[in-house]
């Protein structure tokens, strides 16, 4: 017996081996498939270390499809080709309802009026890849290449948690899928952060850092790489209908896009492209269209194809949001709080629709690094209604014209020294009564979230500052008809509407005051949390730095701004003129701790269909709750829309309580 025990050990340990690639693939799926984990991060790492160990040790147990062997082989020479069976066709494009419907009529005229549902995916913008599997087992994985031939990406492949290596037993022998490996927002913007820490060159968008990721010949490189993937065709025994087979690939263990919607007709098909056209930047990945697709695999093949483009599927682009351009100039604009804001002058370029002429260059040390020079052609970016940026130079494109920007010693306003201190980016005016600043806080102070004034927009606030009826806020409430009838092209109805709009803004409460007040780093979060903590301005100006930073949120930047803002004689003035004029200087009684919702933090995601998410936000604030702008730990309650996105799955993964819309509408009905 004691003989035997050696070998009865190794057989402990190769079964403990099995069940923990049995357990890490079950949790693996639970969190890069179905976003629903079941065990933490941590606990998830123990696992892995474990059979890392193991492994290790005893190499005779190692396996090709271990979830283990994802980090990453040696490097290789170089990639070798790889024929596909059945081409890797390219998608046709339509760039409006027109061309949309013509293909459907197309369609229509082919199948002879065959009845046909279809199905819409969203068009994700990644690296199309072949997943070859034989016996259950992932062999081969290749990138589309030109559609007949690819290069072999096996190894870089395998370092994807969301790409199984071993399918389940009732699997066809041979499994051909197809998808798109991508990077989602979250994951480019880290990577991007994380290269720009280390000096090195950023990746100009998702797409090409996937497809840079996809082709390191060191899969240890692209196993550190936030890389996912998403199947949408698949070729084996299969059945019938597309839908169907990609539901068949979800429980195969495959990844697929949790956006697609089975449709019965085109009118659907073009309400399905109105919606995420409208929602493309909530998006947790970049797309640049919806894909269209007869359902039926057997008319599919009655269909066929047309060169390399199947003629039962189109791609409905969405409006471009990159184009290039040339940097004319780069301008600079002083903010409220003195910063120095270097804005790109641009050569006149349409970017999905717009007509895009400047972009934003956030400071000096983004453009170092970005390496932009006056003169370049450059790639630009626009992301809905924010303002457009310059993603990267074309250095290709160089001549040796090109100038290196330098930030100005002095004010481009008031001709002020500038510094910089040690711990920012932004260079600073220290003029406080620089004329640029003002003019900005005027516009911040008037805007929506702060005081509301929609009667005074940009250009009456610009007449109001240079004819010197207003030279700090608190002169709004002293307005009078009079003066402002002096004001160039301002019609009588205007003078009223302002007027009013300047009275009706006293009724706005505290926090809006203080947000609006333009303190330095004192945004809508931070402004409530203090307005709770003191309850009125004489309270937070008596605050002391120690004071504040014993409030959680608060940071050494918050309170430093702080209690700089209210050393300040003339704001402390300005303060007391608002107070005189009969604006909010502290909170409605009850307000401090008895409100329902106090110490609740809401975080709202989707398309609300009830609310106005703004609306929905200033209820929640009125019953004492805080609203956020992300899922993390201190978010109590996601009210989840249509159409959710990433902040759902955070929210799960956390544990966090989930509302739907009538969840919220009766807790607001019960309070209010």
């Amino acid at each position: 017996m004691l003989g035997k025990r050696p070998m009865q050990d190794m057989f402990d340990i190769q079964n403990r081996v099995a069940r923990l690639r049995d357990n890490i693939n079950y949790h693996n799926h639970r969190y890069h498939v179905l976003d629903a984990p079941e065990i933490s991060d941590g606990e998830y790492d123990l696992l892995m270390q474990e059979l890392q160990a193991l492994e290790k040790d005893h190499p005779e147990f190692v396996i090709p499809d271990s979830p283990a062997r994802r980090v990453g082989a040696a490097p290789l020479e170089a990639f070798g080709s790889v024929e596909h069976e059945v081409p890797m066709l390219s998608l046709g494009n339509v760039f409006d309802h027109d061309g949309l419907l013509a293909w459907h009529k197309r369609v229509v005229g082919l199948l002879e009026g065959a009845p046909t549902d279809f199905v819409c995916e969203h068009k994700m913008d990644g690296l199309a890849v072949s997943l070859l599997y034989e016996n259950t087992r992932f062999i081969r994985g290749a990138t589309r290449g030109n559609g007949l031939r690819g290069e072999d990406i096996t190894q870089n492949l395998k370092t994807i948690s969301s790409i199984p290596l071993l399918l389940p037993k009732d699997a066809p022998d041979r499994l051909e899928v197809r998808g798109e490996v991508y990077i989602s927002r979250v994951g480019f913007a880290k990577l991007n952060d994380d290269r720009a820490k280390a000096e090195q060159p950023l990746f100009a968008n998702p797409r090409n850092a996937a497809a840079g990721s996809l082709r390191q010949l060191d899969s240890r490189v692209t196993a550190k790489r936030p890389l996912d993937i998403c199947v949408y065709f698949g070729r084996g025994q299969l059945p019938a209908v597309h839908w169907e087979t990609l539901q068949y690939l979800k429980s195969m263990g495959f990844k697929i896009n949790p956006h697609s919607s089975l449709i019965s007709n085109i009118s659907e098909a073009q309400d399905y492209y109105n919606r995420w056209l409208e929602q493309r930047e909530d998006i947790e990945y970049e797309a640049d269209g919806i894909v269209i697709k007869v359902n039926s695999t057997s008319l599919q093949q009655r269909l066929g194809s047309v060169g390399r483009e199947p003629r039962w599927a189109i791609a409905f682009k969405f409006p471009p949001i990159q184009a290039t351009t040339r940097l004319l100039d780069i301008d600079i604009q002083v903010g409220r709080t003195g910063s120095l804001n270097p804005i790109a002058v641009l050569e006149p370029v349409s970017v999905g629709g717009v007509v895009i002429k400047s972009a934003a260059l956030h400071n000096q040390d983004d453009i170092a690094r970005k390496d932009i020079r006056i003169g370049d052609i450059v790639v630009v970016q626009r992301a809905g209604d924010v303002i457009p940026q310059i993603v990267a130079p074309v250095t290709s494109k160089r001549t040796g014209a090109e100038s290196v920007f330098k930030m100005p010693e002095h004010c481009p306003v008031c001709d002020s020294a500038v510094i910089r201190s040690e711990d920012e980016a932004m260079s600073r005016c220290l003029n406080a009564n620089c004329p640029a600043q003002g003019y900005e806080l005027l516009k911040h102070f008037v805007s929506r979230n702060a005081m509301d004034i929609r009667g005074i927009g940009k250009s009456l606030a610009q007449a109001l500052f240079e004819t010197e009826l207003v030279r700090d806020v608190a002169d709004l409430y002293y307005l009078t008809e009079e003066q402002l009838s002096g004001v160039e092209r301002l019609a009588e109805k205007s003078i009223a509407n302002a007027l009013a709009s300047i009275e009706k803004s006293k009724e706005r409460p505290f926090a809006s005051v203080l947000f609006a007040l333009g303190i330095r780093h004192v945004g809508e979060e931070t402004a409530d949390v203090l307005v709770k903590t003191f309850g009125n301005i004489d309270g937070i100006i008596a605050a002391s730095e120690d004071e504040l930073l014993a409030i959680d949120s608060i940071g050494p930047k918050i309170a430093d701004s702080m209690v700089s803002f209210f050393m300040q004689d003339d704001n402390l003035m300005m303060i007391e003129r608002l107070r005189q004029a009969g604006v909010k200087m502290e909170s409605d009684a009850g307000q401090q701790g008895d409100l329902p919702l106090t110490g609740q933090e809401y975080v709202l995601t989707g398309r609300l269909e009830m609310f106005a998410r703004k609306d929905a936000q200033v209820r929640l604030k009125k019953l004492g709750a805080s609203t956020g702008s992300s899922v993390t730990q201190k978010t109590n309650y996601l009210v989840a829309g249509a159409d959710p996105g990433s902040k759902l799955a955070k929210a799960q993964k956390l544990g966090i309580e989930v509302l739907s819309e009538d969840d919220l509408l009766r807790i607001l009905n019960r309070y209010e």
